[in-house]
């Protein structure tokens, strides 16, 4: 519920500048993650060794604009969005067996397993982003394209909740006298790292067209730029990992109200 409130709160804290906005604008996008990084990244070791995808965590996104026109064709913008996905996986290259020493994770090319280790994966971002928008041939043609770009504040969280295979935890199986195949320790987490902040920054372009005096329909592409850091030491749940990709390609359709 807390990633449902960030959203409204900030909704209620920016209502007063609704009296001196030019245009309100509410959109639904699609979220397109970038969701980059190198070996120590947890996109990439999540999407390495379970049955997660990157297109498993494209999502819808809402989120409303509001601007104030210092000229003809140049405003101010301050725009909201949500994106929440949580997503259940399995560990693909493994599979589960319980021990009086605890739950291990054998290689599943070569056992059947008692079970198979899985977690889920939850990201939530929502971006507060102030922009300068540039509408180069005014608000009053038949097609108003516009461009801009800008930084933001990005509150976000992820957490990491079920089974998590420790390879650093490496035990060995006797399968026959004087064999031996390693396994690894299958450890219960409820990892996160919540309510976290970060800036970043973005580029944006679309198009308007009018279908009123005071409304018009938009569709635009933004490409948002950001990356978090993780909590370190010894109590941080992602101790040791780099910073988290937050930026990817937003599409977005939306109807626009003129004042």
């Amino acid at each position: 519920m807390k990633k449902t409130y960030i959203p409204l709160l900030v909704m209620v804290l920016l209502l007063p500048a609704f009296a001196f906005s030019n245009t309100i604008t509410f959109r639904l996008g699609y979220f397109i993650p970038r969701a980059g990084g190198g070996p120590d990244s947890l996109w990439n070791i999540e999407f390495e060794n379970m049955s997660f995808k990157k297109t498993d965590f494209q999502e819808s996104m809402i989120g409303f604009n509001y601007e104030y026109f210092l000229t003809k064709e140049l405003s101010l913008a301050v725009s909201v969005d949500t994106y929440n996905k949580n997503k259940a996986g399995y560990y693909r290259d493994f599979v589960g067996y319980s021990f009086d020493e605890g739950d291990f994770a054998f290689p599943a090319d070569v056992y059947r397993g008692e079970f198979t280790p899985a977690h889920s994966f939850n990201v939530s971002i929502v971006p507060i982003q102030f922009s300068l928008k540039l509408t180069p041939f005014g608000r009053r043609s038949r097609i108003i394209p516009f461009i801009g770009g800008g930084v933001g504040v990005y509150f976000w969280s992820v957490v990491l909740r079920g089974d998590m295979v420790d390879f650093s935890n490496v035990w060995e199986y006797e399968y026959e006298p004087g064999k031996f195949d390693d396994i690894y320790y299958i450890e219960p987490t409820n990892a996160r790292e919540s309510n976290r902040l970060t800036f970043g920054y973005h580029a944006f372009g679309g198009i308007m067209f009018p279908i009123g005096n005071r409304l018009t329909l938009e569709a635009s592409v933004r490409y948002n730029v950001a990356k978090g850091k993780f909590r370190q030491g010894l109590d941080a749940s992602f101790d040791g990992f780099e910073d988290f990709d937050l930026g990817g390609l937003v599409l977005a359709a939306g109807i626009n109200y003129w004042f």
